[in-house]
């Protein structure tokens, strides 16, 4: 099955569309990006050699704000993902209440076969190839798939060299030496989990007796491991890209990472079985967390989950159809725009203290973060019963009410 995460995301836009009664205007202007920037850049590899990568940066809509969206290497980006990518970022910091728009990037590569001096040439040619459609009130990157604070730091160097000043609140994601703000690298895992034990609350299931597998142990799934069992969850099965582990009896998320570090993989953890990613899809626990990539819960095995709550730490787990197989199970699944939100959120207060010269506390910016995705999820979840629309439905009533108005407000220039 080819699957076309823009499609999806127009699919998506459309339903949600007749169901608020959006404006036709309105809609065509959402379904396109306001700006698609294709870069191809030459970078000296160690060996000596020049080789020519591709890079995209898509902004999708400015109407309440400045765009906002995170920077991919990944060898299989392309023009379509980041088009969806940017567009769910729209909605993401619109369900979430941020003063943001949404964009995103990415660069064709693959950072596990490169150095690191490969990698920061990389970083900074591509930032220097997008600069002049980026800013702290244009458009402001941050990580993503296969980057970090560092290339942040590498970012934000070369965006401020070009600029010729310091300018800190244009990249988010940076290291705290030079700016970034606590909390920033758990961020998305730990709205994740707040997120679902609001879930649970509302179904009166109790925590200590909830198991939960999550597919992807990278930065997301990782933290969403360490702080959901801080919290008294039950992590029974996690995975990466060469497959999953599984112990009945519970994991050590800090433990599993030492291994993960020491080998490569979560694989061959002595303390639990080898299993497959569909395997543990699968698996009959109380929340899944998908935290890897697009696509894995689609129309052919929706039918063989049997988590009571899905918690999307990715981006577009899951496909319509998937949804709609879901939701007449009964399963309650908290969207993508919303489960995930905790990095984009955590980014916007990155650059509010880049803007005030600030620099908050570690407990002020979980406080701040809990209450937002507390808040926003009660938001959906009361549209969620009241309108009779699954969780994603429900998500995306609100956040494209709000870019909607937006629009309307600001109107139509030129025309």
């Amino acid at each position: 099955m080819n699957y076309n995460p823009y499609e999806n995301a127009i699919k998506q836009l459309e339903d949600v569309a007749r169901l608020i009664n959006l404006e036709d205007w309105i809609l065509n202007i959402l379904k396109y990006p306001k700006r698609e920037l294709i870069v191809h850049f030459p970078v000296r590899m160690d060996n000596g050699d020049i080789k020519i990568f591709t890079g995209y940066r898509v902004q999708h809509n400015d109407a309440r704000g400045p765009t906002k969206g995170g920077i991919r290497f990944h060898p299989k980006v392309n023009l379509d993902e980041v088009r969806a990518l940017a567009m769910w970022m729209t909605w993401k910091t619109a369900v979430i209440n941020l003063p943001f728009g949404g964009a995103k990037g990415g660069v064709v590569c693959n950072p596990k076969e490169m150095s690191l001096r490969e990698i920061e040439r990389l970083s900074r040619a591509y930032i220097y190839s997008i600069s002049r459609i980026i800013g702290p009130y244009t458009d402001i990157p941050a990580p993503d798939v296969n980057t970090g604070p560092q290339n942040m730091a590498w970012m934000m160097d070369t965006y401020s060299a070009i600029r010729g000043e310091n300018s800190p609140a244009a990249i988010t994601g940076k290291p705290l030496s030079i700016g970034g703000s606590e909390g920033r690298v758990e961020a998305t895992g730990r709205g994740v989990i707040i997120v679902t034990l609001e879930a649970l609350k509302r179904l009166g299931l109790k925590v200590r007796d909830t198991t939960v597998a999550i597919q992807g142990y990278g930065n997301v799934g990782y933290h969403a491991a360490s702080i959901g069992h801080k919290f008294g969850l039950k992590i029974i099965a996690v995975s990466d890209s060469k497959g999953g582990i599984y112990n009945p009896d519970g994991l050590n998320p800090e433990d599993v990472l030492k291994h993960k570090k020491k080998t490569g993989s979560v694989i061959n953890y002595p303390k639990a079985k080898n299993i497959s990613n569909k395997e543990l899809l699968e698996l009959n626990v109380t929340v899944l967390i998908p935290a890897a990539i697009e696509g894995v819960i689609t129309r052919e095995n929706a039918d063989n989950i049997n988590a009571k709550i899905i918690s999307e730490g990715a981006n577009g787990p899951l496909t319509l159809e998937a949804d709609k197989i879901l939701h007449e199970k009964g399963v309650l699944f908290i969207p993508d725009i919303l489960a995930n939100a905790g990095g984009v959120t955590v980014s916007y207060f990155e650059w509010v203290q880049n803007l005030t010269r600030e620099q908050w506390t570690l407990e002020r910016v979980r406080e701040k973060l809990d209450e937002k995705m507390v808040k926003a999820f009660n938001k959906v979840y009361e549209i969620y019963k009241e309108e009779n629309v699954n969780m994603r439905e429900a998500a995306y009533m609100i956040a494209v009410r709000r870019v909607a108005e937006a629009i309307k407000t600001r109107g139509v220039w030129p025309s």
